[in-house]
């Protein structure tokens, strides 16, 4: 897995002393332009309606925001288009889109946490057209409430999230297991705040035997590095060992079927090693940036373990555990 980005990223401009900002990217050095990236605006209408799509345009020629915390420049919607090209071609070759704007909190209609697209809502669409069965596990700090939206009805897409809980967008309830043909096709594990390595990993080894009899074809991560111990948004402290840990339990459970593309993570110290820790996990190499462990405390794991009863509870009569 290697990873893919391009210069015009860095041309969304999100104003003054937001946490979404350009120098996300600069942190990981100089960005060579990938090539061959599919226009990704050809593939925006797979999950976006042309009217929205139009109004991100609209919005981004004359610098209006969609909402209070999702800003747009005049090359915003270049920058986001570019977002979801890249994540198609990490899907094609197996790669880490090192994108933004982020995707995952962007609705079929509705831009909202800094996202315009849904970058990996969009690839697993482009999947599902191809007649494959895809997984979405968002370990993004937050929930991926765009993404769990977008498939909450459907039984080709398990999308599975861990985050903090309560925290923004504030569903993602461990209960919320999809609906319709895709009941037992979501799967969230809300984790309070204080969570550390030892409660990540147990989260992941107790949901990961669904997603092994899902059989997925595909599998898409929405890699979102702000459950750093260090991240300024939330309060969460998984360490660069987790991500990876996941990196390689993920590429090991379902080899050759892996791609990701970046979220959150606002650390613009700890997100490039965070990112190259997960990116070594995927690639079976050493982590290059160790950190001490984290443990969680007794309350904190008696939360996590209420939360995590309720869901197995609610999703026992569609996997086994």
């Amino acid at each position: 897995m290697r990873l893919l980005s391009h210069p015009i990223l860095l041309e969304h401009n999100t104003g003054p002393g937001h946490p979404e900002r350009r120098q996300r990217l600069e942190a990981f050095g100089p960005l060579e332009p990938a090539s061959n990236i599919p226009d990704g605006a050809e593939f925006l209408e797979l999950i976006h309606p042309k009217t929205y799509i139009e109004t991100v345009r609209q919005n981004c020629a004359r610098n209006l925001p969609l909402d209070g915390d999702t800003r747009c420049s005049t090359n915003s919607f270049e920058a986001a288009a570019t977002a979801v090209g890249l994540t198609i071609l990490a899907m094609q070759q197996g790669d880490f889109a090192l994108v933004r704007p982020p995707g995952h909190h962007a609705y079929r209609a509705e831009g909202h946490g800094f996202c315009l697209f849904n970058n990996i809502a969009v690839a697993a669409q482009q999947a599902v057209n191809e007649g494959k069965r895809v997984l979405i596990v968002d370990f993004d700090g937050h929930l991926g409430d765009g993404t769990m939206d977008i498939f909450y009805r459907t039984d080709q897409v398990l999308y599975w999230s861990l985050h903090q809980y309560p925290a923004y967008p504030g569903n993602g309830s461990s209960i919320d297991i999809g609906a319709g043909a895709g009941t037992g096709f979501t799967i969230n594990c809300p984790l309070p705040s204080g969570s550390g390595d030892d409660i990540f990993r147990h989260a992941v080894e107790c949901m990961l035997p669904a997603a092994i009899q899902f059989e997925p074809d595909v599998v898409a991560i929405s890699a979102g590095f702000d459950a750093h111990q260090f991240d300024p948004l939330l309060q969460l402290r998984a360490t660069g060992n987790f991500f990876h840990w996941i990196g390689q339990t993920l590429q090991t459970t379902f080899p050759g079927k892996c791609f990701a593309a970046l979220e959150g993570g606002y650390n613009l110290e700890e997100l490039p090693r965070s990112a190259q820790n997960f990116l070594a996990g995927v690639n079976g190499t050493a982590m290059p940036y160790p950190e001490s462990a984290t443990d969680s405390g007794q309350l904190c794991w008696e939360t996590y373990e209420l939360y995590l009863q309720q869901g197995i509870g609610a999703l026992r009569k569609f996997w086994k555990f």
